[in-house]
């Protein structure tokens, strides 16, 4: 304990301390700037931008596994503590060896301004906050280190410091935790500035708000009575859209005005042309409810959503460019450089993909893809239901490749038949009696005919189905069972409208998407 507090009260922590509070600096000033900039501009975003970018599917999938939908909140804070560990080295290494500091310091902001021009969308000149943060960041650093090396306490400077302090008077402890402390918290007031100037600078979230939606050539068929499970705590049939998950590679959310935005349409095609906003919403829009699903689901989790979508059947966009023959695929590309390699025949047929721009009656949140994004019946995610789309490149499977198939993903994602068991919940105690069972199903384009529970070991046991809305929705269902004292487990499998039961062969999400049956343990009482 002795040897920890002289540590702490020696001159390496105060040189860790004067690092991490240098590199909050950095951080801060760029974040300021970063405002009169495009927002992947930022150390923060580019940075995490660039981790997710070289993070392998094992990784990725641990993550939301772990974390589900907070994964970008963790990815935040391990990169949080991973640059202040490296800050409290540099901050060391800059107090021993002032030179090796400055050369740590240059490299990680070199590190930083990479990080920053990769970024799709991105100009050189986008680089100037994290050039700026770091100049001010390096002057901050050796402001707090001088004062370290001039401190009474500490009469005798590390060897190859003592000759580059500055010859002033000796300061004292109090001093330089009062520098490092106005410091900060000036570090704080810019970096808050920075994110109520950017949010003041932006009128897109305005604009999104006051957009009007125009009425659907075709509308979306009235849901039938009786979709929803008659068991209390099922998810709703429809999702709210502050409840449908997210799951992308955008740490920042991408802020596209809507008349800004264009449609580039290019490759294997006849016409190449470039389509506006207006020309969308100028155009028969078709209106949809439709399930979507994340390839990262795991059996039984909640990766799955069901909305109700407005937009213009993507069939017709094709149609226009006239594909050649040959082409079997289309590359879309969001603004943020993520991209999805969709087969064309299923952009073609008479399942109602769609470029999206309603959402449950409303304009598209901006987190789901404002102005406007893909939705593809019957496909996981990554391979179709790319956001703040901007490109479509008509091309072929052989000659182009996606942001997820350059990562060991299948470059085909066909939706398996899922159930779930939503109520009661995996390790609830409920009482014994008559207990209701609950939960999803979903096979996107071919339906749900039936869903089977098992409790422990007895037969299999048909539940009883809600409505079905459609082929390409989710459908829920529910049993009422007759639970006896002690723990049990429940399993699930769906057969879907091919006839095909759901496998119990368990596999991971990667490459195409995980399966197996869900099982919950409840223990009655």
């Amino acid at each position: 304990m002795k040897k920890l507090m002289k540590w702490i009260k020696g001159p390496t922590a105060l040189a860790a301390l004067a690092g991490v509070v240098s590199a909050a600096v950095v951080l801060a000033v760029a974040e300021l700037l970063g405002a009169f900039f495009t927002s992947r501009a930022t150390p923060v975003f580019a940075l995490g931008s660039t981790f997710i970018d070289f993070t392998p599917p094992w990784l990725k999938d641990f993550a939301i596994a772990t974390f589900g939908t907070n994964d970008k909140l963790a990815l935040f804070v391990g990169m949080g503590v991973t640059i202040a560990i490296l800050a409290c080295v540099l901050g060391v290494v800059a107090y021993r060896k002032w030179a090796l500091g400055v050369l740590g310091v240059l490299f990680m902001g070199a590190v930083i301004v990479v990080s920053v021009v990769t970024r799709s969308g991105v100009k050189l000149v986008d680089a100037i906050p994290s050039l700026v943060g770091t100049v001010a960041g390096l002057l901050i650093l050796r402001l707090l280190i001088s004062r370290i090396w001039r401190m009474d306490s500490f009469p005798t400077s590390p060897a190859g410091s003592a000759a580059k302090a500055p010859e002033r008077p000796a300061t004292s402890r109090r001093a330089f935790f009062a520098a490092t402390g106005i410091t900060a918290v000036a570090a704080g007031i810019a970096a808050t500035g920075g994110r109520l100037l950017g949010a003041a600078r932006s009128n897109v979230a305005k604009a999104r708000d006051s957009l009007k939606l125009p009425a659907p050539a075709k509308a979306a068929p009235a849901i039938p009575d009786g979709v929803q499970s008659p068991v209390q705590g099922v998810t709703p049939w429809v999702t709210p859209n502050d409840q449908f998950y997210r799951i992308d590679t955008a740490l920042s959310v991408p802020e596209i005005a809507a008349d800004e935005w264009e449609l580039r349409v290019h490759g294997m095609v006849e016409e190449e042309f470039t389509m506006t906003f207006q020309e969308l919403m100028d155009a028969d829009l078709i209106e949809s409810h439709i399930s979507m699903t994340c390839v990262s689901n795991p059996v039984g989790g909640n990766l799955a959503g069901n909305a109700k979508w407005l937009g213009m059947p993507i069939r017709d966009v094709i149609a226009r460019a006239k594909p050649k023959d040959g082409a079997d695929m289309v590359l879309s590309t969001s603004i943020d450089g993520f991209s999805a390699s969709t087969p064309l025949e299923v952009l073609q047929d008479d399942r109602d993909a769609i470029f999206a721009i309603g959402m449950n009656d409303e304009p598209l949140p901006l987190e789901h893809g404002y102005p406007v994004r893909m939705v593809v019946p019957g496909l996981y995610g990554f391979v179709s239901a790319t956001k703040w789309v901007v490109d479509l490149e008509v091309t072929r499977f052989e000659d182009k490749t996606s942001y997820w198939t350059d990562r060991g993903w299948s470059d085909h994602g066909p939706i398996k038949t899922m159930a779930r068991v939503e109520v009661p919940k995996s390790f609830e105690k409920v009482k014994a009696g008559t207990v209701g069972i609950g939960g999803t199903a979903w096979a996107q384009t071919r339906g749900i005919t039936k869903v089977e529970i098992q409790i422990d070991n007895d037969d299999w046991v048909e539940t009883t189905l809600s409505a079905e809305a459609s082929l390409v929705t989710w459908r829920q269902w529910s049993y009422q069972w007759e639970a006896t004292p002690g723990p049990h487990y429940i399993k699930v499998r769906a057969t879907d409208g091919t006839g095909e039961v759901q496998t119990d062969q368990r596999a991971d999400p990667v490459p195409d998407g995980a399966s197996g049956w869900q099982s919950v343990m409840v223990t009655a009482e």
